[in-house]
């Protein structure tokens, strides 16, 4: 069940242009370090949960587990996205305050 806070808050850091969506691009913000948490979708392909799941673990992102890909799409404003990075410290936090107890990876 989707989390409609956290889900605000993804909404919030896009609105202050503090997100990456899509594989590559969130990758590549984790690479430098501008990523406090991923938001990966629970329906999102295997290939992309290990590789998410690995790169986090090697970058020491937290990542979490929430939402149909479509519905991570919506908060964001785009299509198709099953990957989201938060590049704002603050709402990451809260994101992962709210999250604590539910689904955490790595």
């Amino acid at each position: 069940m989707s989390n409609k806070k956290i889900l605000g808050l993804i909404g919030l850091a896009t609105r202050a242009g503090k997100v990456c969506f899509g594989a590559d691009s969130v990758e590549q913000e984790i690479k430098k370090k501008k990523v406090y948490v991923v938001i990966l979708a629970i329906d999102a392909s295997e290939r992309t949960k290990e590789k998410f799941k690995k790169l986090c673990q090697r970058y020491k992102v937290p990542i979490i587990l929430e939402g149909e890909i479509e519905i991570l799409s919506k908060a964001i404003g785009k299509s198709n996205k099953a990957v989201i990075g938060v590049k704002d410290i603050n709402l990451a936090n809260q994101i992962k305050k709210i999250e604590n107890g539910g689904e955490l990876i790595g």
